[in-house]
């Protein structure tokens, strides 16, 4: 039973890592997260290091996380890290910004024109709802 229990813990642990992945690869490509970010630089000549970047991090934290590393920082050193991490978090709330133009297309495509506070509000009740779930089942 002991094989079999580590067999489905295995399996779940992909399962998830798989989840997780394709919808975080989902949200970087449905939502061109990369390319509105070298347009909002100004720095389209770079977007393979962006990518690289992305890649990079990915590997180093997942490393990280596996080895259970730890780091500490002294107060100072934390401010670069800080502002980077400031800095990324702005673009990309500037880069999702974007997205929100594409409710209007959406519901002119769906004939929805006059009806686009529903479509708002079903996206709304739609996270709250899930996010409740999500609170109070799990």
């Amino acid at each position: 039973m002991d094989l079999l229990d580590n067999l489905l813990l295995v399996f779940i642990g992909l399962a998830g890592g798989v989840a997780v992945g394709s919808g975080f690869v989902a949200f970087l490509t449905v939502l061109d997260i990369i390319p509105r970010l070298t347009v909002i630089t100004r720095t389209k000549g770079s977007i393979h290091l962006y990518s690289y970047a992305l890649i990079a991090g990915t590997l180093v934290a997942t490393w990280a996380d596996f080895r259970e590393w730890e780091g500490s920082l002294s107060p100072v050193s934390t401010v670069p890290v800080a502002l980077l991490s400031g800095c990324f978090v702005g673009l990309l709330a500037a880069a999702l910004t974007e997205v929100i133009n594409v409710l209007p297309i959406l519901s002119k495509r769906l004939g929805m024109q006059s009806k686009i506070i529903y479509l708002l509000m079903a996206m709304v009740f739609g996270k709250v709802v899930g996010s409740l779930i999500q609170w109070i089942i799990f």
